[in-house]
């Protein structure tokens, strides 16, 4: 006898779907995507990349630019390419579709910057597949306004550094 078909709860479901979209994705450092969702239903969708009509990482390669942290450690960071974040809600505001009282998900915790957007957007909940080594700021700024945030995993994400 088979397995019973269990259907994916709606987190899983649209975690998927932000898996998939991660695949456009044209960073080869950070292949991420995102979906926003209101009432089970998807509203925006969108990934990492440049842009429209500039030139992409898979393309050009990365234009990298280095970060002094407030601990004082030095990193590179590619500013060729938008967050998928921020790229859903460049959508959203293209295409005339609110967003407050919704859910995103996404790969990781979001930057600060993209919290700020969340936040500003009125969206009310995150779910996130693992933590962001550098997330602990957006989590806290989550915790003030009363967002909630939820993870499926709670490693740290692994990522390409360089």
């Amino acid at each position: 006898m088979s397995e019973k078909y269990v259907r994916p709860t709606w987190d899983e479901y649209f975690m998927e779907v932000a898996r998939t979209i991660a695949k456009r994705a044209t960073c080869d450092r950070w292949r991420s995507g995102c979906v926003i969702a209101k009432n089970n239903r998807l509203l925006v969708t969108w990934y990492v990349w440049s842009p429209p009509w500039l030139p992409h990482c898979d393309e050009v390669g990365h234009q990298f630019k280095q970060v002094t942290h407030e601990d004082g450690t030095v990193t590179n960071h590619c500013m060729r390419t938008v967050h998928a974040e921020q790229n859903a809600f460049a959508q959203a505001a293209r295409f005339g579709i609110a967003l407050d009282g919704a859910t995103l998900y996404c790969k990781m915790t979001p930057c600060r910057t993209c919290a700020m957007l969340v936040i500003s957007a009125g969206i009310t909940r995150i779910v996130c597949e693992k933590k962001y080594h550098a997330g602990a700021e957006s989590e806290e700024m989550f915790k003030q306004v009363g967002i909630q945030l939820d993870y499926f995993d709670d490693t740290v994400e692994e990522y390409i550094k360089q």
